[in-house]
């Protein structure tokens, strides 16, 4: 709490001689100090507590399964999802708060030392009754990782309260959940797959949108593409239905476009910019043909031609997470990181994905 001061800058207990001149006497002195903070800005202690916003605090915890669901609890007391959490009791932190909702939910034990998101929620946010006397929230976001089927296997529900859980696609988010938990779910979840750490919320909204939130990717569904992945070259005689590749610039980040109307993710046409190196990666077998891979290094990024794409580099973990490949997505994922070595290319560490200006690129 700051020091309560008058409108001089002293400390309110502080003498004031300097103010009101030696000279004048002791009576003089406090005489001057009752005016000063009559006319100043100094309160007593139980002044500046009643001038102090009050605000609910609660910790709800982000879950995903391996395919980028977002796991989501039907309650009892009302219609809409909601994430694992609840209210922060007196005395008790955000993130033990967090694992005690977790626990007491679904049954597992936890420990979730991640923010995601904290997100201010305002006063006249809608469907609080007004004797409930709601005067806002400050809710922190945590992340719960991604649990395998044998983790959500040790799931218990409780007696009452909590009715079932689901894992929902991020773009169903807005018709399972309340407005603003749906905001706020998916703002959480973009800054995890942007691996910048935490970010600042106001009703659902981040202060300061990174090119994943600017461009709104996650809300509508992703396309399914769960073939089995096979290595190499596509044999002779099987049609080849769609053709993409792994792109990679210097830093080993990938080139991955952004579709403006929707938000969905894609990996460009192996001819979409001026590339090097190129040699089949993979395929995935799918509607009785294949969906080839390729690999290849770029070696400049043109001046933009399609408005309706946004170019982004991301990181080949984010491209994924961005997708809907199902288990195979982890072999292709390997297949990738291999074919970077091989291209003497580095690992890249996971930043926010990096939207590329209209005029291009060069290496």
């Amino acid at each position: 709490m700051p020091e309560l001061t008058d409108d001089t800058g002293q400390a309110a207990g502080q003498a004031t001689g300097q103010s009101n001149g030696q000279s004048g006497g002791q009576a003089g002195g406090q005489a001057g100090r009752r005016q000063t903070v009559q006319a100043g800005t100094w309160m007593t202690p139980a002044e500046y507590g009643a001038s102090r916003a009050a605000l609910w605090t609660g910790a709800v915890v982000l879950v995903t399964d391996p395919d980028g669901r977002v796991l989501v609890q039907t309650v009892d007391y009302r219609p809409d999802r909601l994430l694992p959490g609840g209210a922060v009791d007196a005395g008790e932190s955000p993130s033990a708060a967090a694992a005690r909702e977790v626990r007491e939910e679904l049954g597992v034990d936890g420990h979730y030392p991640r923010g995601l998101a904290v997100d201010w929620i305002p006063a006249h946010t809608p469907g609080f009754p007004p004797e409930m006397r709601f005067p806002g929230e400050i809710l922190y976001v945590y992340d719960g990782g991604t649990w395998t089927p044998d983790r959500i296997g040790t799931v218990r529900l409780p007696a009452q309260e909590i009715t079932g859980i689901d894992f929902a696609e991020p773009a169903d988010l807005p018709a399972l959940m309340d407005a603003g938990d749906a905001r706020r779910t998916l703002s959480a979840l973009r800054a995890r797959i942007a691996g910048a750490g935490p970010v600042l919320l106001e009703d659902g909204r981040p202060i300061a949108p990174t090119a994943l939130d600017r461009l709104g990717v996650l809300r509508t569904r992703r396309t399914p593409a769960r073939g089995a992945w096979h290595p190499g070259p596509v044999p002779a005689g099987l049609p080849v239905r769609h053709r993409s590749g792994w792109l990679f610039a210097p830093d080993g980040r990938v080139l991955l476009l952004i579709a403006r109307a929707t938000g969905a993710a894609h990996l460009p046409p192996p001819n979409a910019e001026p590339t090097a190196g190129a040699v089949p990666l993979g395929y995935r077998y799918a509607d009785q043909g294949a969906h080839a891979r390729t690999v290849a290094r770029l070696t400049a990024v043109s001046a933009h031609r399609d408005p309706a794409y946004a170019r982004l580099l991301a990181t080949p973990e984010q491209v994924r997470e961005l997708s809907d490949w199902g288990a195979a997505g982890r072999a292709e994922l390997a297949a990738v990181h291999a074919a970077r070595a091989q291209l003497s290319l580095p690992a890249p560490p996971r930043v926010p994905p990096t939207e590329l200006p209209r005029e291009g690129a060069r290496w």
